[in-house]
């Protein structure tokens, strides 16, 4: 059986695949794995379209893609499409491809014909009805007293109708079924068995353009006018109403779970349904290129995420040593062409407060001083100071400019409130270079991975052969 039905997925006729190898030959091999042609062409065309700004040659991109299969072959050698977590999230992006292709449009229709037929046999000869109804509500605990209250309003109401009120307008001013009430009292088109039964017993005894008396259901007491009466329209008409419906419900999710859970059933346990996930992936990349190629770009670009991960992202991040290093080292490359203020602008009520924030945070990392501040003077609901901290140039604070560059006429505005009047600074003044690392953190981050970068890749470049098959590359995009 297991044989049986990953054959119905995988058959494809012999020479297909000889005709392929013969028209697409091998334009490099990596790592010792072949690359066809087609492959190269994908990844290019794909990276290298109209909305790409930053185009390249077909010779400047083969070093873009050499990089990357030389990664993923190092992560194929850490056995990294091994791991669990890798093996879920391929299967999560590979069936998102797959399972739309277990469903066709005769499916989708076939349910559409199914729920038109259900619903025409519940509507049965009574067919559709659109009503209006003025609505006052009841408590269903309310007190005789209380009920005699709203009978006498509601026959107040059918008694102005009777006399020639219009029925629109009353609704909009008194129906307590607000929604319908802005539109008249109009209620969408009902079939039986969709309201409470009072209030379809009795408008369905109502011909078109009739008005019930007021009578009593379980949300209170209602004038029903009958707008218009009729039986369901053909499928043919509601068709697309019907498929639009069970698409935006997610019918073709729902077929496609079905489908695989029946075949799994059929199997008697030989197949999961991994397998046959796997093997209509298999099926549809022997018959479709694109495919194919899509499947191995999410199979690939999950794995290069994980080692780039692993050799450079995480590593440049969580080494703060390192960082301080690669900055010493580099310090030439963060400076700044004009002086920077790394402190605290802040506001107070009372002078004192002024030492005080001073004494709070001299002795400590600047990276502490937000919550020493928070924790020592705004602990709860009642904010004792104001701060603004940061690494300010001239422009940036109202305070810093006036207090620190001497800016006369700052280019933003005052920051000063009135209710905190006494302005303050404390910090210092780096005139060329940051005081540290952590102040240019995120730049000395992405130099540092750009390093890291480098070296890996000059490394995968000795560990691993790379061929390339000139002729080959000179007929990208040039061959029939």
């Amino acid at each position: 059986m297991k044989r049986l039905i990953i054959a119905a997925f995988s058959a494809v006729v012999p020479f297909v695949a000889i005709f392929a190898q013969s028209n697409d030959p091998v334009v490099m091999t990596v790592a010792g794995v072949d690359v066809p042609r087609s492959e190269f062409e994908y990844s290019y065309n794909k990276n290298n379209g109209q909305d790409v700004v930053d185009k390249k040659s077909v010779e400047e991109y083969v070093d873009l893609f050499v990089n990357y299969k030389l990664k993923v072959a190092a992560a194929l050698d850490a056995k990294l499409d091994t791991m669990t977590s890798f093996k879920e999230e391929y299967a999560m992006y590979r069936d998102q491809q797959v399972r739309p292709t277990l469903v066709t449009d005769a499916d989708v229709e076939a349910d559409a014909q199914r729920l038109y037929q259900r619903i025409k046999e519940n509507i049965g000869e009574r067919g559709l009805i659109r009503p209006a109804h003025i609505l006052l509500k009841l408590s269903t605990q309310a007190t005789p007293e209380e009920q005699q209250q709203v009978k006498n309003r509601i026959d107040s109401v059918y008694q102005a109708l009777t006399a020639g009120a219009k029925f629109e307008e009353l609704a909009k001013k008194l129906s307590e079924d607000v929604a319908s009430g802005e539109d008249g009292g109009l209620l969408p088109w009902i079939g039986p068995n969709q309201t409470f039964k009072e209030f379809e017993d009795m408008a369905y005894s109502l011909q078109k353009g009739q008005m019930s008396r007021p009578f009593l259901s379980p949300v209170g007491y209602h004038i029903i006018l009958m707008k218009d009466r009729k039986q369901l329209e053909p499928y043919d008409s509601l068709r697309a109403d019907f498929v639009t419906a069970l698409e935006r419900q997610g019918i073709r999710e729902a077929i496609a779970s079905s489908r695989i859970k029946h075949m799994v059933s059929a199997s008697d346990g030989q197949l999961t349904s991994e397998a046959i996930m796997q093997a209509r992936s298999d099926s549809l990349a022997a018959v479709d290129s694109d495919m194919k190629y899509l499947f191995k770009e999410y199979h690939d670009g999950l794995l290069l995420y994980e080692i780039s991960s692993r050799e450079v992202w995480d590593k440049a991040t969580a080494d703060e040593a390192a960082l301080q290093r690669y900055f010493e080292a580099h310090k030439k490359d963060y400076v700044w062409d004009q002086p920077r203020y790394k402190g605290i602008a802040y506001h107070v009520k009372d002078k004192k407060d002024v030492k005080a924030v001073k004494n709070c945070v001299k002795n400590l990392p600047f990276d502490q001083w937000a919550e020493a501040l928070r924790s020592t003077f705004n602990p709860d609901s009642i904010i004792r100071i104001r701060v603004e901290k940061g690494i300010f140039k001239a422009g940036d604070n109202a305070t810093v400019d006036r207090m620190v560059f001497k800016i006369s006429n700052p280019v933003v505005s005052n920051d000063t409130n009135k209710d905190y009047p006494i302005d303050a600074v404390y910090g210092k003044k780096l005139k060329k270079y940051p005081d540290d690392y952590t102040d240019v953190r995120n730049q000395v981050v992405e130099d540092y991975q750009d390093m890291l970068e480098k070296e890996w890749v000059a490394s995968l470049r000795q560990r691993y052969p790379v061929i390339i098959n000139e002729s080959v590359l000179k007929t990208i995009n040039q061959h029939p």
